[in-house]
């Protein structure tokens, strides 16, 4: 048996950012995606965010859309997306928005439905890995 834990691989968890400055909403998810396997930090406004994405990389930025202002997590958003290591994000929120709203929405994840959240999240970080593997074999195929 210690043989074989021996020759498993070291597998790294995926790391979560989890930004909303309800607390119990962020800790909430905190939880879940813990419990889902996810390492996971949290921030509870949009600088403390930036803060912590210049310190450590992360695959997946939740951000709920607002916080501090009405349009703090859409600056979340931008600024991950502008992160060398291109993490996937999504808005979050526990609020029911309109069709209208939705629509405008990129990816918009509801606490309320765990195994949706889970399957969402999942969703995001594969898309974010399929995306990093295209760019690195463009920058592969163009060295050449």
């Amino acid at each position: 048996m210690d043989a074989a834990r021996q020759t498993r691989p070291n597998l790294e968890l995926a790391r979560v950012l989890v930004v909303d400055d309800d607390i119990a909403s962020r800790l909430t998810l905190q939880t879940v995606l813990q419990a889902g396997g996810y390492r996971v930090d949290a921030a509870a406004t949009a600088a403390e965010a930036v803060g912590k994405m210049e310190d450590q990389e992360y695959q997946l930025v939740l951000s709920d859309l607002q916080m501090e202002s009405p349009e703090a997590g859409l600056r979340v958003l931008a600024h991950a997306q502008m992160m060398d290591y291109k993490p996937a994000t999504a808005l979050i929120t526990s609020y029911r928005k309109t069709a209208e709203e939705q629509q405008n929405t990129r990816m918009l994840v509801e606490p309320e439905d765990i195994p949706g959240l889970l399957s969402k999240v999942a969703n995001l970080i594969a898309r974010r890995v399929t995306r990093k593997v295209q760019r690195e074999l463009r920058q592969t195929e163009s060295a050449r």
